[in-house]
């Protein structure tokens, strides 16, 4: 049973990150390929990694506290990364795709 819920959580992870490069290829502009993959992949990762922990942890009666960790540091850098990476591009003046809707676009601050 073990093996079944871990094989899930593993499948599941793999489409989410097989996904996320996909959309990388896919999306239009730098801020769409960078919002994409990095919400898939975080997610995929964790994923990954839970069936890492349930399989260890529960077959093979090995409890690591290694991949919790890597799961929330993970979790805490990446959305960070990637905003940071947005920041970066929008103050740089990389525009947008010209099919991208916004409510009230805004000039990059100027410092």
């Amino acid at each position: 049973m073990i093996e079944w819920i871990t094989a899930a959580f593993l499948i599941v992870g793999t489409i989410f990150i097989a996904l996320s490069s996909l959309g990388l290829l896919r999306l239009p502009d730098f801020y769409t390929r960078l919002h994409g993959p990095t919400k898939a992949a975080t997610l995929g990762v964790g994923l990954v990694l839970v069936g890492a922990v349930v399989y260890f942890t529960f077959g093979q009666q090995i409890f690591s506290i290694r991949e919790i960790l890597v799961i929330v540091f993970i979790f805490l850098t990446a959305p960070v990364g990637s905003h940071m990476l947005a920041k970066a591009a929008r103050a740089k003046g990389v525009e947008f795709h010209k099919d991208t809707a916004m409510e009230s676009p805004t000039e990059p601050e100027k410092k």
